[in-house]
């Protein structure tokens, strides 16, 4: 039996299993699509479908680099203990030399397109380790950065946090501290040009409603509300941080003094932003407690 394309995407919708397996699984079966998915679920990659809505919100930062390049990539898994097991390693690696190699426009992109050293496609291997492991896994996001001519530093803080950063002007030195110092201070945005006017905005309205229940005079108010929004600038621009190995100076003035200045960071983190299932036990101990209390009376 012809094995249509029709075919395949009734067994993934059915299994969950990437789009090569199920084709596979069907012109093994020869058409039998009740075959097909037993044989699926025996290899364990039917198993990834009720994964699929499982909270990922560890895993690892991988960082690439190539000439003129560098990737950063976050990929999750639902645990800490899954996101040291070395087929995640080998997968999440794998999946950041397939972004430099391929350039895909967003993750569904990176999904399909074919996977650095095999045939598979990205999506499919993902499937692959989802069944192999008995973890969710989700490439959650990725950024490439072109160098042009620039100094590249990257910085890794274990496998947690990663940073890259182009700067114009300084050196390598240079680009690798201000790396480290993006990693630990964590500023929205290079400097105060870049800070979203409706940000500020937002920002003006509660520094006011604070300042006014002071009970100062509107002059003084201004005051007390400019003063506070210069700080707030200060603290989530790059150039307005204190540097993090010397607090006395700021970045700004730092990079100034070495005739640098920042073109474009990246920084990453493990899970943020990703909403956790937090677990009470002792609560749950209670809950089932009480059920059996209930079962009881």
């Amino acid at each position: 039996m012809q094995v249509t394309a029709a075919m395949v995407k009734a067994l993934r919708e059915r299994s969950g299993a990437g789009m090569m397996e199920c084709k596979r699984a069907l012109v093994e079966t020869d058409g039998d699509m009740n075959v097909a998915f037993d044989n699926l679920r025996k290899s364990g990659a039917a198993k990834a479908a009720k994964r699929a809505d499982r909270i990922v919100a560890e895993g690892a930062i991988i960082i690439q680099l190539s000439d003129g390049a560098a990737v950063i990539v976050e990929v999750n898994s639902e645990t800490d203990f899954a996101a040291k097991d070395e087929y995640f390693k080998s997968f999440a690696n794998n999946v950041a030399l397939s972004v430099l190699k391929s350039r895909p426009a967003d993750v569904l992109a990176l999904g399909e397109s074919q996977m650095v050293g095999g045939k598979d496609s990205v999506e499919n291997v993902r499937q692959q380790l989802v069944a192999k492991i008995g973890e969710n896994v989700s490439i959650r996001r990725f950024s490439t950065v072109d160098v042009a001519g620039n100094n590249l530093a990257s910085y890794l803080h274990g496998n947690r946090i990663g940073v890259l950063v182009v700067l114009a002007g300084g050196d390598a030195v240079l680009a690798k501290d201000i790396a480290l110092h993006i990693a630990a201070s964590n500023p929205m945005c290079i400097s105060e040009a870049d800070v979203p006017s409706e940000l500020i905005g937002k920002e003006k309205e509660v520094q006011i409603a604070q300042a006014e229940r002071s009970g100062k005079s509107p002059d003084i108010v201004d005051k007390m509300v400019s003063g506070r929004i210069r700080k707030f600038i200060a603290e989530i621009t790059l150039t307005g941080q204190p540097f993090v190995k010397d607090p006395d100076k700021r970045v700004g003035k730092l990079l100034a003094e070495n005739g640098a200045t920042v073109k474009s960071f990246v920084r990453y983190e493990v899970g943020a932003g990703i909403e956790r299932k937090e677990d009470n036990f002792a609560a749950e101990v209670r809950a089932q407690a009480q059920g059996i209390a209930k079962g009881r009376a």
